[in-house]
């Protein structure tokens, strides 16, 4: 398959979208990757590119997942067939699974936030992240060591050179 790869580079993926801000504003604990349940016209147009990861998060509802917040624009060619394109969508994961998310979820005050979409030979799998907020120092500091890591790699190559 041609185009970006995902998970390490692992024959068989391809990137549709990433939710950089994720990273930004969270510090991912943990990840893990589960299945989303969509109908056909929502895969055609993940297959173009029509899917937005910004501001969505999962909650867990009577021992099921959703993810929430998550933008699939319809299918140009979908007419009647397109969904609401803010609908929850259903995650699938084992139950242990969720119960041990949920169990996290609730006593350590952590959240679930979709990092990335991709598929995986032909199906769609959503990289989930266990995430802690960051604070504006956080964020800060983070800003701060990455400029010191640009200048470090400035200075080495000019000694290069």
């Amino acid at each position: 398959m041609a185009g970006k790869s995902n998970q390490g580079g692992k024959p068989g993926t391809k990137l549709i979208s990433e939710n950089r801000q994720a990273r930004h504003n969270y510090f991912v604990l943990e990840t893990l990757e589960a299945g989303i349940e969509l109908v056909g016209t929502e895969v055609k147009s993940l297959r173009n590119g029509g899917v937005n990861l910004r501001d969505s998060w999962c909650s867990i509802d009577e021992g099921e997942i959703f993810v929430k917040g998550m933008h699939i624009s319809p299918y140009e060619k979908g007419n009647i067939f397109n969904r609401d394109p803010w609908r929850e969508r259903r995650l699938l994961l084992h139950k242990r699974e969720i119960l041990r998310l949920f169990g996290k979820v609730r006593q350590e005050g952590l959240t679930l936030i979709p990092l990335s979409l991709y598929f995986k030979n032909s199906r769609v799998k959503v990289a989930l992240g266990l995430c802690k907020g960051k604070k504006l120092y956080d964020k800060r500091d983070d800003i701060a060591r990455k400029d010191a890591d640009r200048e470090i790699d400035r200075a080495m190559k000019e000694r290069q050179k």
